[in-house]
């Protein structure tokens, strides 16, 4: 617990900003900027997961890819933070609001093999593409256009990264079970 006795600023607000957004746009912009930026944080536990658990035939370069992509997901989540911080707000930390606030669902913590576990994160980059659509929309709608911006960049990574585990899935990659049987 702190032992601050002043609270700067109470977590969910959204104070003046000196970008000279107007603060109901602000406060809009804030709230989705916090969403985009659980999914983040939730994706990126998810990511790591399997970069620890990945086993198999593609092991090292598995292992290697869920890292880096882990990684895209991290400098995408402190962009997010530091934009909505400029913003006036206070940016989504503790564990439990993450996962109240994130519009996807971490799988678990039980291990899967890494075809399930990719089709998950698949299924996980899909919402979160989704998401940040919307929300580089509703900037642009609202004059944000350097939150807009700032998203645009991130998608762009987050595409890039959800084909590539798109590539993983396909029919001539990682042994299955079918394979193993021969």
């Amino acid at each position: 617990m702190s032992t601050q006795k002043h609270v700067l600023q109470e977590a969910g607000t959204v104070e003046e900003n000196s970008l000279r957004l107007d603060q109901g746009k602000a406060e809009q912009i804030v709230d989705a900027l916090n969403t985009d930026l659980a999914a983040t944080y939730m994706l990126y536990h998810q990511l790591k997961k399997h970069h620890w658990n990945v086993e198999g035939a593609e092991f090292r370069d598995l292992h290697l890819f869920l890292d880096e992509a882990a990684e895209h997901a991290e400098e995408a989540a402190d962009e997010i933070a530091e934009r909505l911080q400029a913003l006036g707000g206070t940016p989504v930390s503790n564990p439990v609001n993450i996962a109240e606030t994130a519009p996807v669902e971490f799988e678990g913590d039980d291990v899967y093999d890494i075809r399930t576990s990719l089709a998950n994160d698949l299924e996980m980059y899909g919402d979160i593409i989704e998401s940040q659509r919307e929300h580089i929309e509703l900037a642009t709608d609202l004059g944000d256009h350097a939150s807009a911006e700032i998203l645009r960049e991130i998608l762009v990574q987050t595409e890039e990264d959800a084909h590539h585990v798109e590539h993983y899935l396909e029919e001539d990659t990682l042994v299955t079970d079918a394979a193993i049987e021969k």
